[in-house]
């Protein structure tokens, strides 16, 4: 019998935010492709009374429907309260009571599930550890990244994050990194399993690279960052770089708040006609991006696992990336690219310059994502929520990368 899975994240698409949180999303639709899994899908929303842009990301996700069907499983969407100013720290206890009918709902219907399934640490973990009491069902909690790098140093979050810690069956991180963090916060470190996210190589695969620049109007060297336009990811720090790397060319893909910001930077410092803007793309269309680009360049000051540089490489195109969070467990050999000690403009240019000096062959480059797949780490997931199910300690094997 396939094991019977309550997925529980705030980081979930919907029909009016498509791509937020589609990681999570891929994650599930691999999961219930091995025939092992059946799920659905609980992913909160913060309530807000007027659906309009005008109102940012609170009027968008407003808009977003109660219950909806992706991957083929059903999707729920409870209204929380997010109180102003206090919604860091009473988050995990309203998540937890909007949630609680419509998962009561769910098991009086028949969906008697085995564990619950949390992704991101805090507030979803502890909701749903709180949930999983109140339910007397058993939680894998995974760890992302700024749930850990950031948050966990909050001291009214961190004792809240080191309980559901110590009641959640498993963890889950998606890089070495963010395990040592934990343990170094007082984590039990036996229930923390390393399980990297794949990337899907079907989806990202090379395209016909000379076609493909004439189409999206790349000319010499072209650079592509890819992320929310907000200071974190430093897209700032690679506009700044390319006034020391003449025809270089730059696209950005997302958007964010920051977006007016960026472009007066560029404007600033003179390179604001080989800056291009793109918006947020769908994953699709990144493809085409990713695999006409000659490098992708990661600028992060904070990251858990990246999924673009995976996504970038299995395009065949090298990346050019600064050492944070699992970051040198992804950019091992040449064929990846380029790992800078960290993302200022300086080490941009110098990695950019190295990276151009010693280029790698493409096909080299798709090859070694290719270890990347998501077969292993899809096992092992299944692997711990069949532990979680039955009451055994979590134990899982280290993957090859």
């Amino acid at each position: 019998m396939p094991t019977r899975v309550l997925t529980f994240s705030t980081l979930f698409p919907n029909a009016a935010k498509p791509h937020h949180g589609i990681f999570t999303e891929t994650t599930l639709r691999h999961q219930l492709a091995t025939g092992e899994v059946e799920a659905k899908v609980v992913a909160p929303i913060p309530w807000f009374p007027f659906p309009h842009d005008v109102f940012g990301a609170y009027g968008v996700f407003a808009r977003a429907p109660r219950v909806e069907t992706r991957v083929g499983v059903d999707v729920f969407h409870p209204r929380y309260m997010a109180i102003p100013r206090m919604n860091m720290y009473v988050a995990p206890f309203s998540m937890a009571y909007f949630a609680k009918a419509i998962i009561g709902r769910l098991l009086d219907e028949g969906y008697d599930f085995d564990l619950i399934d949390a992704h991101y640490f805090y507030p979803d973990g502890v909701a749903a550890v709180l949930l999983g009491k109140y339910f007397h069902k058993p939680v894998v909690i995974s760890a992302l990244g700024s749930d850990i790098n950031l948050i966990l140093q909050d001291p009214v979050a961190r004792p809240m994050m080191l309980w559901a810690a110590q009641h959640a069956a498993a963890m889950i991180t998606v890089c070495q990194a963010l395990k040592t963090r934990m343990v170094a916060f007082g984590m039990d470190g036996e229930r923390i399993i390393p399980l990297r996210n794949g990337v899907d190589l079907a989806l990202f695969r090379p395209v016909e690279r000379a076609a493909m620049r004439r189409q999206l109007g790349m000319e010499g060297f072209t650079l592509l960052s890819v992320g929310h336009l907000e200071q974190l990811k430093g897209h700032h720090h690679i506009i700044a770089a390319l006034a020391e790397l003449p025809g270089v060319g730059l696209m950005i893909a997302g958007s964010g708040p920051d977006r007016k910001k960026l472009e007066a930077l560029a404007a600033a410092v003179g390179v604001a006609d080989r800056v291009a803007f793109l918006g947020p793309l769908p994953q699709e269309r990144l493809r085409d991006y990713y695999g006409a680009a000659d490098a992708l360049v990661l600028a992060s000051c904070r990251e858990g696992w990246a999924n673009v540089l995976l996504e970038a490489m299995a395009c065949g195109t090298p990346v050019v990336a600064s050492d944070v969070g699992g970051t040198a467990e992804v950019v091992g050999s040449p064929p990846a690219g380029v790992l800078m000690p960290s993302a200022t403009p300086a080490h941009i240019v110098d990695g950019v310059r190295r990276l151009m000096a010693h280029y790698p062959d493409h096909a080299a480059t798709r090859a070694y994502a290719e270890h990347f797949g998501w077969d292993e780490t899809i096992q092992g997931q299944i692997r711990l929520f069949q532990q979680a199910a039955q009451g055994v300690p979590a134990h899982a094997p280290v993957l090859r990368h």
